[in-house]
């Protein structure tokens, strides 16, 4: 039988004991008064053998739909792409899969070159001059790239378009409790950022202007009029952005974006029940000592060889507390290698030809609705998701395409009470033609 964890005999137990000085467990719980212990037996289940239990959880996971059986047009944040075999293989190695922190250069090369890897293709995918080793996600990075705004310009407000991903928005909006940096929502029309809107509020009190690109309906937002006008009064343009998405589309970099974050999940991450995943935050050189998180960087050895450090580190456990700009103290290694081998895998011709696959693929969707009976709610150019309009709730429409093996969009009514009975779809490389047609086929009969 396989035991993953060898469990303690009670001859181990007694041999720990005697080396610390008690005679039972009971000792060791002395200092608490008896008065507030728990006496009884917990209402829990009585405990099985290891095969016992591996056989009900394993009951209970086959419960889960999951996207071995199921065709997922699911986004909203994560994604279901392409993930070449080589990943797994690279990542569950022990050099890396147990690695906590490369604090030792000198025994840490592997890490430290694949985080520089990483964010030198991170870089190169968002047009921006230094990204930092990951974060935690793309809310947290998003969130880390407003504090950083408010700090630079020393100004204690943000607005942030009504297109960004909510729960986005939400974890913006707790760090900037916190500072005390006021959160504005600019409108949208017709799914992007009203720049008209955008143009009225705009102040000298503004640290910053931070968009979606792709945003959460899948539109592309106009960044260069965005850019212009978020430059006012020495304000930042910030951007959160869909690594894949920027294969096809202009990097934000190249419109003159002052940080750009994101997540790398798309790049060789599961979706995960929704994470961990992987956040990214590049940067311009000016901002490059303001970074979160810590920075890896390339040099040579006294004797001439390659070799890699971090290199700068912004948190107050490594700077004098008043120049720190973040406690955000570790990374996402593991999924940023993860992110690193998906990418090297695919090379820059598969990263453009996936994320076009995407494109076009959505496009052959939007088509087959439209074709169905539904309507598509927003005209401007997306990505690989797009808005339809429904006439039947959600939720039961969901449920009918669950019984044909897919696994249907975003209910937009959660948090958008004027998108009621709208859906998120998404539609990645994975989808086949039949399966698209199937989607329609589907959606379409239950709004006759």
């Amino acid at each position: 039988m396989k035991h993953r964890y060898l469990p303690m005999t009670d001859q181990d137990i007694q041999e720990m004991l005697q080396v610390i000085g008690v005679q039972n467990i009971d000792e060791l719980f002395s200092d608490i008064p008896e008065s507030v212990r728990f006496d009884g037996e917990l209402k829990i289940k009585q405990a099985k053998s290891e095969s016992e239990l591996m056989r009900e959880l394993s009951e209970l996971a086959a419960k889960n739909k999951d996207l071995r059986k199921h065709a997922s047009f699911l986004g909203a944040g994560v994604y279901d792409h392409y993930m070449p075999v080589i990943v797994d293989h690279v990542i569950s190695r022990s050099e890396f899969y147990t690695a906590y922190t490369p604090y030792q250069p000198e025994i840490s090369q592997g890490e430290l070159q694949a985080i520089f890897e990483f964010q030198t293709m991170i870089c190169e995918l968002t047009g921006m001059d230094v990204a930092n080793s990951s974060m935690y996600d793309g809310p947290t990075a998003f969130a880390e790239a407003a504090m950083l705004a408010c700090g630079h310009t020393k100004k204690k407000k943000v607005l942030i378009s009504g297109a960004v991903h909510p729960e986005a928005k939400a974890v913006v909006t707790s760090y900037a409790k916190g500072q005390y940096v006021e959160v504005v929502e600019i409108p949208t029309k017709n799914g992007v950022t009203d720049v008209a809107a955008l143009e009225e509020m705009m102040s000298s009190d503004v640290a910053a202007v931070m968009v979606q690109y792709p945003n959460f309906f899948g539109q592309v937002e106009p960044l260069q009029e965005i850019e212009k006008l978020a430059h006012t009064d020495k304000g930042m343009f910030v951007v959160s952005s869909n690594p894949l998405a920027l294969g096809a589309l202009t990097p934000p970099g190249k419109f003159g974006a002052d940080i750009v974050t994101g997540d790398a999940q798309p790049f060789g991450i599961p979706t995960q029940f929704g994470g961990p995943h992987c956040g990214y935050f590049a940067v311009t050189t000016k901002l490059m000592r303001k970074v979160p998180g810590r920075l890896v960087g390339q040099t040579v050895d006294e004797e001439g060889q390659r070799g890699f450090v971090l290199t700068l580190q912004a948190r107050e456990q490594h700077i004098r507390r008043d120049k720190a700009t973040s406690n955000i103290c570790s990374n996402q290694a593991l999924n940023a290698l993860a992110a690193s081998v998906a990418m090297t895998a695919l090379g820059k011709k598969g990263v453009k030809e996936m994320a076009v696959q995407n494109i076009q693929k959505a496009q052959y969707a939007k088509r087959s609705l439209e074709a169905a009976g539904l309507e598509v709610t927003f005209s401007g150019p997306f990505f690989n998701e797009f808005v339809v309009k429904l006439y039947t709730p959600i939720k039961e429409v969901n449920r009918k395409l669950l019984e044909k093996g897919l696994i249907g969009g975003y209910d937009l009514g959660t948090y958008y009470p004027e998108l009621e009975n709208h859906m998120l779809l998404a539609v990645t490389e994975l989808r086949t033609k039949e399966e698209i047609d199937t989607l329609a086929r589907e959606m379409g009969a239950h709004q006759q």
